[in-house]
């Protein structure tokens, strides 16, 4: 009988996270059920814990910064409930947390968009998200949120929040605005510059660039020998490979490299801070969107509530401007600051027709075999 209740529980707290039973219908459903068990305790106060605290993982540095003064201390003292915060460098990092945890221990991500999305969902770690609870996403373009219904039908998990470029850095006493235009993806392996080369440790960008600088499409490889022998190339005139946009930002600053690929709003915010940096999209840059994913397993009432304030306008205006990168709220709906429409990679036509993002099918099929490859290179085959 005790084992049937446990499962019983283990339904209602399950019904509950994803958010099939209000709050409280489901403490009164528990009390009932575990009453006969002498299991009420370890239930409510699981319940209950639950309800608290909000956990949330992200990015780190101004990203953490701008979120955590715009969105959860506000957030915080409008519910009572508590924002607490993880950080992390690679999302590779983070999935490997979320494999690791418990259903529910981890509630929230800034996750990397839609080809990260994908497999967050193909490995079973995606929710439902009741809309109902989350209106402000009526301000967010359908230009970024209709990949994410493409890849669960069924429902979101995921909200998009903002978007940027992974394009090219330069100190603009080392190289001029002409030659990095006149070079593009091709200035990452200037043999001129060797050692005072920058580039991310992440398999994607590697294989992006190495397809843009053998003239290939990044969503349509057709010679990916090719593009692992740019990858070699540029391993020989690289000084470092930075995992955080903290060490891409002190790599430029201190001119220990002088060119990198790099997150479009850590070179903004360089750039606002006087440092004599120049960005440049090449054709067919690197675009990214990152979303605020709800996690399976977590409380999902307070995940959304969380997600829509976050949404509010004043709140995502204020966070996109603190961090440096597009709020995904539609400008055609939103009236945007004019810090923000001059911020790289700002789409004032709220389409994203100007972006090029990863196919996430084609990636996902890719997406192991081109990560054993690159860390094999990185390590020097």
């Amino acid at each position: 009988m005790k084992m049937d209740t446990t499962k019983r529980l283990e339904r209602l707290v399950e019904r509950y996270g994803n958010g099939g039973l209000e709050r409280r219908t489901f403490l009164g459903l528990i009390a009932a059920a575990g009453a006969s068990a002498g299991i009420m305790t370890r239930w409510s106060g699981t319940a209950l814990a639950a309800v608290s605290e909000v956990r949330f993982d992200g990015w780190g540095g101004i990203v953490s910064e701008a979120l955590r003064k715009h969105a959860f201390d506000p957030y915080e003292a409008k519910t009572g409930r508590t924002v607490v915060e993880g950080t992390f460098g690679d999302e590779i990092d983070v999935l490997t947390k979320v494999k690791a945890s418990e259903p529910g221990a981890l509630h929230v991500i800034h996750s990397s968009g839609i080809e990260w999305y994908k497999r967050y969902a193909d490995l079973g770690f995606t929710s439902v998200i009741n809309e109902a609870n989350v209106p402000n996403l009526k301000y967010v373009m359908t230009a970024l949120i209709e990949p994410f219904r493409k890849v669960t039908p069924e429902g979101l998990s995921a909200a998009p929040y903002d978007y940027g470029t992974t394009g090219i850095a330069y100190n603009t006493k080392y190289i001029s605005k002409e030659e990095a235009e006149e070079l593009g993806a091709n200035l990452l392996i200037k043999p001129e510059l060797k050692g005072k080369i920058g580039a991310l440790d992440q398999m994607s960008t590697r294989v992006w660039y190495g397809a843009l600088q053998t003239g290939q499409d990044p969503n349509n490889i057709e010679d990916i020998d090719a593009v692992w022998a740019k990858a070699r190339e540029q391993r020989e005139l690289v000084k470092k490979y930075w995992g955080s946009g903290a060490e891409l930002m002190d790599l430029l600053s201190r001119e220990e490299i002088v060119v990198t690929d790099g997150w479009s709003g850590r070179i903004a915010h360089l750039q606002q801070e006087g440092f004599p940096i120049g960005y440049l999209d090449p054709p067919n840059s690197m675009a990214w969107m990152e979303d605020m994913l709800i996690l399976k397993g977590a409380p999902m009432a307070e995940c959304e509530e969380l997600v829509n304030f976050m949404l509010e306008p004043d709140v995502a205006i204020a966070v996109a401007e603190g961090q440096n990168y597009p709020p995904a709220l539609d400008p055609t709906k939103v009236t945007l600051t004019e810090k923000i429409k001059n911020l790289p990679a700002f789409d004032p036509t709220g389409t994203m027709k100007n972006l090029t993002f990863a196919d996430p099918n084609y990636w996902a099929a890719h997406f192991d075999e081109w990560e054993k490859q690159w860390n094999r290179i990185a390590k020097g085959a």
